[in-house]
């Protein structure tokens, strides 16, 4: 043994490199190792160690990704019985568990195994469901292997075997004959990937002359690379050692005899001194290999963990794909694949041979005996399961389960067993856990899928959805003069009719200024404010809005009253059409409430359900057995003996007992969602196959059709499920009104704004003619009110004039001067009187105005009534009337005269 070194390369087996790591730590000498893929030779144990090949746990990550792509959920794992095959398995179990998959059986083979021992071992496993076996050991024992499975019959069809990286590397290094060939046909293994290049093709040419100069009598394979760049690495290393001015010097040390051989030779070994500063050269060196790109990650494994997957067919091997941690699995090399996210896209690989000569991809496991199925024998509801003695188990779950059985790609064969006593109901939770029990293989019927249930077995996809339900009686419905009431609340009929009234409000402040349908006598005004308000209940109303605000708030009011309208419609109709209940109870949380009993299917796992989700007394609840007993018990009532108030089940069960007892109903609508499945041995694959043709049978219509015949031959048609209530009260609608109230008042501010801006334009014109000397604050606050007010009255087009008048009543010339334009005079000297009063040409002009917005005249120019016989005396008469309304005469006949001079 050399006693000076400066860097070891190998060794070639993993437990040889722990013992081997161990030396090369005490004595300071970077270990690099071409081979050693155990994944618990690590840098934070072994300083020193540098592996220049890949990690186990890549491998077992790349194998777990074809069992997932084969949709294989359970696998068998065979191995050397030492460090090397234990720690594999392992890493292969947590690769597995990421993917949704498992190792459900181990069989280790120890590293001097004989035949005959390896013979038992396959035996064994031959007689287990599980058809897929991932082998990991050396190479000598694996031949070895396949040759006794091979002798056994399990490389038949319908057989999975999957070797790592050991078989592509005797296979590639030529040691492989003939006859065991023979027994390697159809299987798979994983051969790691070294892109082909340039520089690796001369150095192939190469070893292949020495081949043929007989100087080497193997081939080339991956791990041959991996050692030709394991000595470049310290090459390129120890020279750049060299050039840093690194000094190669040694220091007399002993180490540890636990280690390993004599002590005279160990403690000859010494240590070297730059060890520590070659290792952290070796980890920073970066080169292009001959097994491609040569970098250090930070675990000191080699970067890049590619794979190609290869298929043993015929005298050759056949490539099917890649593997990468980067790219995952593809049928391109990982450096021609762009890196993407392995979930966004579905892995492909070329088509394989498997045992036997499939090009089919085995289903991984069989089913070597015939299945032991139990169901319930049920005392009621039997179009859902149905014992009769020796007769055959039928109904809507045994027809389900044998169509779904029908759809599976294989043959499964089982039998049904019945569970239970005569006439008694059995409780649900323990039929299903004799599965548990090793009684049953496999539980069908109408079992609910529930949290406590999927804790001890795996229940398949829903093959009916399900939920409780609440079933009450009916009475016939009782007309009355008054129903038309009914569809809203109190609350909900005063708070709609307070709304009509101030809508119609709000929409005559807007329009009293400048629409001439909403002026007039107060009395009119009132009655118009009224009818349009109502009217808008039928969009019938005869009024224009003019204003912006107003057309605003009625378009919003106009929705609102489009929402109530109809809800009146459909809850009137609803009442007018639905059978009223007997009861008071209206759902679940109304049967919670009450102290009334309540019914449920004797086994139902509603019980429990009730007792703990709602903390019912279980002395309310009744079990009861069939149709029959449920529509006896809801007639009696829950005040008679053995009646209860409702019954609580799963809805298939009421939908079959309501299409054959009339006078029933549901309330409440469905709570607690869930479904029926089937169940299965906890990791069964039967599970995934049967919840894939459930869902075949929904999607071909069969399911259906299996539901029509069995649920739906009812009698009675199924009753409408009720709401809690067929009144609408204000809580439904409180956002709508509060919407439209807010409008309003945002309406109403903006509009007293608007008007509060041009009174303080024009408070002189409407303040003079209140000033009497009062300068007191209330006084003042009064007049300006009162003032205020008269301008917000006041029409639009009279404020704007309103100036011009006040002059022409100051000079007194207003009406000599309107009789002169209408040709009543020749000339504006002919001068006229009014009697009675102080305002008289002011009023005429409003008298004007006021007969022009009735309608009396067509135009300004049609003036009042002039005493020259021109005008009919029903517009004089008119005149005086209207006079007499508005204050300035105190009786009819207190007339005026228009004369000339």
């Amino acid at each position: 043994m050399k006693k000076e070194v400066v860097a070891m390369v190998g060794p070639q087996f993993s437990d040889l490199a722990h013992v081997v790591s161990l030396i090369a730590n005490d004595l300071q000498i970077p270990l690099l190792s071409f081979a050693a893929t155990d994944p618990t030779l690590t840098s934070y144990e072994f300083p020193y160690f540098i592996r220049m090949a890949h990690n186990d746990v890549s491998e077992m990550e790349a194998i777990a990704a074809f069992v997932d792509f084969c949709h294989w959920r359970e696998v068998v794992a065979v191995y050397m019985d030492n460090d090397y095959g234990r720690n594999g398995v392992s890493t292969l179990g947590d690769a597995l568990t990421n993917l949704g998959a498992k190792i459900t059986n181990k069989a280790a083979i120890s590293p001097g195994a004989s035949r005959s021992e390896m013979h038992n071992v396959l035996a064994n496993l031959k007689l287990m469901d599980t058809r897929v076996f991932i082998v990991h050991m050396y190479s000598d024992l694996g031949l070895d292997l396949f040759s006794e499975a091979k002798d056994l019959g399990m490389l038949s069809t319908g057989y999975v075997w999957i070797a790592t990286d050991w078989l592509s590397s005797v296979l590639d290094s030529g040691l492989v004959g003939a006859d065991s060939m023979n027994s390697l046909q159809g299987l798979i293994s994983l051969r790691p990937h070294t892109p082909n290049s340039g520089q690796q093709r001369v150095f192939s040419q190469r070893w292949k002359k020495l081949q043929t100069d007989n100087m080497v009598n193997v081939s080339l394979n991956a791990f041959g690379l991996y050692a030709y760049d394991s000595l470049l690495m310290i090459a390129h290393s120890i020279n750049t050692f060299l050039n840093q001015g690194g000094n190669i010097s040694f220091a007399e040390r002993s180490i540890p005899s636990s280690a390993g051989g004599s002590d005279s030779e160990l403690a000859a070994l010494k240590v070297f001194k730059g060890g520590a500063q070659l290792r952290n050269i070796i980890l920073q060196t970066t080169f292009k290999g001959i097994a491609g790109p040569v970098q250090l990650d930070r675990n000191r494994d080699l970067m890049g963990s590619n794979f190609e997957i290869i298929n043993v067919a015929g005298t050759g091997l056949r490539s099917i794909g890649y593997w990468s941690n980067r790219t995952g699995l593809s049928v391109n090399p990982p450096e021609n694949t762009v890196s993407v996210n392995q979930s966004s896209i579905k892995p492909k690989l070329s088509r394989i041979i498997w045992p036997g000569k499939s090009k089919t991809v085995p289903r991984g496991w069989v089913t070597g005996k015939t299945l032991v199925i139990g169901v319930p024998r049920k005392s009621g509801f039997k179009e859902f399961v149905t014992v009769n003695g020796s007769s055959p188990v039928k109904g809507f779950c045994i027809d389900v389960f044998d169509a779904v059985a029908d759809l599976l790609p294989y043959k499964l064969l089982y039998t049904f067993r019945p569970y239970g006593t005569e006439n008694l109901t059995p409780n649900y939770n323990e039929l299903v856990n004799q599965i548990t029990l090793k009684k049953f293989d496999a539980v069908v019927g109408d079992i609910s899928i529930t949290t406590n249930r999927s804790k001890i077995v795996d229940l398949t996809q829903p093959y009916i959805e399900t939920g409780l339900a609440v079933v009450v009686p009916l009475k016939e419905t009782k007309s009355s003069a008054w129903d038309f009431l009914r569809p809203f609340s109190a609350e909900m009929w005063c708070t709609t009719g307070a709304f009509f009234v101030i809508i119609g409000a709000v929409v005559w402040i807007l329009e009293h200024r400048i629409n001439h349908e909403f002026r007039g006598h107060p009395k009119r005004q009132v009655s118009n404010v009224l009818w349009f308000s109502f009217s808008t209940m039928f969009f019938s109303q005869k009024e224009n809005t003019k204003s912006t605000l107003g057309r605003a708030v009625l378009i919003i009011w106009l929705f609102v009253v489009l929402i109530i309208s109809q809800s009146y419609t459909a809850s009137l109709t609803s009442i007018l059409t639905v059978q009223q209940l007997s009861t008071t109870i209206q759902g679940i949380d109304g049967l919670v409430s009450s102290n009334f009993p309540i019914g449920y299917q004797t086994g139902s796992y509603v019980r429990n359900y009730l007792s703990e989700t709602f903390n019912i007394a279980k002395s309310r609840l009744v079990p009861l057995d069939s149709i029959e007993h449920y529509a006896t018990a809801l007639s009696l009532g829950p005040n008679k003996p053995g009646g209860v108030a409702a019954i609580v089940d799963e809805y298939p069960y009421i939908q079959l007992f309501l299409s054959k007892k009339c006078g029933f109903t549901t309330v409440g609508g469905q709570f607690s969602k869930s479904g029926w499945g089937f169940a299965f041995p906890k990791d069964s694959p039967l599970t995934g196959d049967m919840s894939t043709a459930i869902l075949n049978l929904s999607e071909n219509g069969q399911l259906q059709i299996i539901i029509e015949k069995w649920l739906k031959n009812g009698t009675c048609g199924t009753q409408s499920s009720r709401d809690s209530s067929n009144k609408f009260g204000l809580n439904r609608f409180w956002g709508l009104f509060l919407v439209m109230g807010i409008i309003c008042l945002i309406a109403l501010l903006v509009f007293f704004c608007r008007m509060i801006f041009l009174f303080t334009r024009h408070a002189d014109r409407y303040m003079e003619d209140s000033n009497d000397g009062s300068h007191s604050l209330s006084s003042k606050s009064a007049k300006i009110l009162k003032s205020f007010a008269s301008f917000v009255d006041e029409k639009q087009d009279s404020a704007k004039n309103g100036r011009l008048k006040k002059k022409r009543s100051e000079k007194n010339i207003d009406v000599e001067s309107e009789m002169y334009q209408r040709g009543s005079f020749t000339s504006p000297s002919d001068n006229l009187s009014v009697n009675h009063g102080e305002k008289q040409s002011e009023q005429i002009i409003d008298m004007e105005s006021e007969m022009y917005q009735r309608g009396f005249v067509t135009s300004p120019s049609d003036n009042f009534f002039v005493n020259n016989g021109e005008r009919p005396s029903e517009q004089a008469i008119d005149m005086e009337s209207e006079m007499y309304q508005r204050g300035p005469f105190t009786s009819p006949r207190d007339n005026f005269v228009i004369s000339p001079h």
